[in-house]
């Protein structure tokens, strides 16, 4: 996902690259957590089209796989818009913070 921070409206800075590229990957795997809670339910404990149960629990964890590579996929694309929501929240709140420690020097 290609999200852009710009720049500080506070004081005019840019973020660190570092940092940006830290809050932009922990905000994508945020929402592909999200994602994958929000698909968990779509998953069934069924294992083949005739509707039973298994025993074994490999079809379980390969079924959790797939949840997780699908959300994370959703959340790289673009996802429902969580992680950029995050990202520009947590801007807002640094840009304040910046802009109080700038007024109190």
């Amino acid at each position: 996902m290609n999200i852009s921070l710009g720049s500080s409206a506070a004081d005019g800075t840019a973020m660190d690259p570092t940092k940006k590229a830290k809050l932009v990957e922990a905000a994508q795997q945020f929402e592909g957590m999200l994602l994958q809670e929000l698909l968990k339910p779509l998953r069934s404990g069924e294992n083949d089209l005739s509707g039973e149960q298994s025993e074994d629990s490999s079809f379980d964890t390969m079924s959790s796989f797939g949840t997780e590579s699908v959300a994370k996929a959703i959340s790289q694309s673009g996802g429902l818009g969580i992680a950029r929501q995050v990202i520009q929240q947590v801007t807002r709140s640094n840009d304040t913070t910046k802009s109080r420690n700038i007024t109190k020097v």
